[in-house]
């Protein structure tokens, strides 16, 4: 049976954050049952060619990873989270022990929301914090303030939620080491079993951008930026996080099933507007129209709203594979390489991982590839050795947008 994972958009927010260009939207309320109703008819339709698949090339696959993000997916009644999801279940063979992760923003939590969650599967919740700076928030236009978080966090909590992720921030503008440190001493004392941290990307044409280029806001300089992603690191390995990959850091055994199997180059599939997908060596996505979106599922025309982005030769797996890999920690596991393809990753890529032992980015340790202290200052260096600069923004941005910031 082959594990496969699913990623639902929802695109939906009260108010866009400054930094955000994913694709969501504000002030449409009128259009969301509509949005869901094509949601829920192309779960079916993907699930109809995935049994497909399988009756041709008598593979069988299970559902093991189901990841709701957006936009704010906590901002739509939980009534639309609950159908989705029992539209999976009827459709697909889901894994009992399937991990099922839901964004939340702050301002849009309730005990109700919470317990239906919880009653239709959902196990894993993820909280965008960003910092507990609540200036801080307000700059990068964040709706909600620490205290408001905090009364989330409690309420998720109090609802029987184990599984919790924070999201914070580094690189805002005008944030200081003291800030970091700040917001790391203050979500420590809450525990969560894990915290992602991700470094600010000035998107084109947000409002962020704007500001920053026209001097309104500073960003700290990429010296600042690092010695704040390096105390975070010591910071949190300190309290007994593992770091087990570039942005993330869980409690033993509470890493997210979802971003290893991103890492590991596993098979999923995305519904919704703008959503991702990988499967059989062919990356695609939906259509970023809403109305396009729409119209092409009530016309029963699926295969409209997708664009195929890349099919990938075997050399180009190969490559991603060695990419994504040595986004983790423990890196690439040589025998696991071995396994997939049925080739040695030394003797493949000797040249490149020769010019890179030499400048001290990365370490043939046993048994994996992984990068060094240096390597994970300059890790942009080390991928650009496997793909070339534009496929490696694009693959970034893939990935980046199937866990969103929330």
């Amino acid at each position: 049976m082959k594990k496969i994972g699913i990623y639902i958009h929802i695109p939906f927010c009260k108010r866009k954050c400054y930094y955000c260009d994913f694709i969501s939207y504000c002030n449409e309320e009128n259009n969301i049952q509509n949005y869901i109703e094509c949601v829920k008819k192309e779960i079916k339709y993907k699930s109809e060619q995935l049994n497909e698949f399988s009756k041709k090339n008598s593979e069988n696959f299970i559902i093991d990873t189901i990841y709701i993000g957006g936009g704010t997916p906590s901002f739509i009644e939980d009534k639309n989270i609950t159908n989705l999801l029992d539209n999976i279940n009827k459709y697909f063979n889901v894994d009992q022990n399937v991990e099922i992760t839901i964004e939340l923003n702050p301002d849009s939590v309730n005990s109700e929301k919470l317990k239906n969650y919880q009653n239709a599967g959902i196990n894993r919740v993820s909280i965008g914090l960003q910092s507990t700076n609540d200036k801080l928030l307000k700059k990068i236009g964040r709706i909600h303030n620490y205290e408001q978080f905090q009364t989330a966090y409690e309420l998720v909590k109090k609802n029987g939620f184990k599984n919790i992720n924070i999201d914070l921030m580094i690189g805002l503008p005008d944030q200081t080491l003291e800030d970091v440190e700040s917001s790391l001493k203050e979500v420590i004392k809450l525990n969560p079993t894990h915290i992602s941290v991700y470094s600010l990307i000035l998107e084109e044409k947000t409002k962020l951008e704007k500001e920053v280029s026209s001097g309104i806001l500073s960003l700290p300089s990429e010296e600042i930026e690092r010695k704040m992603y390096w105390l975070v690191k010591e910071t949190l390995e300190k309290e007994n996080y593992i770091h087990y990959e570039i942005s993330n850091f869980a409690k033993d055994g509470m890493q997210s099933k979802h971003n290893v199997n991103c890492w590991n180059q596993n098979e999923y599939l995305g519904v919704g507007i703008a959503a991702h997908s990988y499967f059989n060596s062919i990356r695609f996505s939906n259509t970023t129209d809403m109305k396009e979106y729409i119209k092409n599922i009530h016309e029963n025309n699926f295969s409209k709203n997708q664009i195929i982005h890349e099919i990938l030769s075997l050399e180009e797996k190969q490559k991603e594979f060695m990419l994504l890999g040595l986004r983790k920690l423990n890196g690439i596991e040589i025998k696991d390489f071995k396994n997939k393809f049925m080739q040695n990753p030394i003797y493949l890529f000797r040249e490149q991982l020769s010019k890179l032992q030499e400048e001290d980015l990365i370490e043939i340790d046993g048994d994996f590839i992984r990068l060094t202290n240096r390597g994970l200052d300059l890790a942009n260096i080390v991928w650009e050795e496997f793909v070339w600069k534009q496929l490696l923004i694009i693959i970034y941005k893939i990935f980046l947008k199937l866990r969103t910031l929330d």
